[in-house]
């Protein structure tokens, strides 16, 4: 992109072609609507209903998410680099926990959970590094902490649901 790009809400868009607008405008919809719906789908009681819902949209959502990362990526190549590696991260490990659900892999509940929550870190740790240095809060943070953050916050959480969430842990007293 050779154009200068433009600020909104004191965020810079690194370029203001309606391409790149267009496909960032889904992109971010699509990233609210995964980072909404993957809250729901963790704080939902498990089972029929709100968890599984909100688990595909999160899915879809994703799906969208990774898609127009790609685009937004190649339109900016190679200053997105590192965020291209995250998104297909985030995808793959979302496309595991999901299929190890579908699939009912033998012990497939730990593995649903770890997919889906590392691809809930990633997506969030691609948000932070390509937005942090720009957010109130955010921008008086070194930019390793847009990096290590929602690792750090995250995983604890993952380890700690993996050892005492009750289906997880009923899952393991099953032969």
């Amino acid at each position: 992109m050779t154009d200068q790009g433009i600020v909104v809400l004191g965020i810079p868009i690194p370029s203001s072609t309606p391409l790149f607008l267009g496909i960032l405008a889904v992109h971010l919809v699509a990233g609210l609507t995964c980072t909404v719906a993957g809250l729901v789908a963790m704080v939902a009681p498990k089972g029929a209903g709100r968890h599984p819902c909100a688990g595909a949209t999160y899915y879809w959502s994703l799906v969208v998410v990774f898609l127009s990362m790609a685009a937004l990526s190649i339109l900016r190549w190679p200053h997105n680099t590192h965020l291209f590696v995250l998104g297909i991260l985030a995808f793959s490990a979302g496309g595991i926990g999901r299929m190890a659900r579908r699939r009912r892999w033998r012990g497939w509940l730990p593995a649903h959970v770890t997919g889906m929550a590392v691809s809930y870190i990633l997506l969030l740790t691609a948000f932070y590094v390509d937005n942090g240095p720009h957010l109130p809060l955010w921008r008086s943070l070194p930019p390793l902490a847009h990096w290590l953050l929602p690792g750090v916050i995250g995983v604890p959480v993952l380890i700690w649901v993996l050892r005492r969430h009750p289906l997880i842990v009923r899952s393991r007293a099953l032969p």
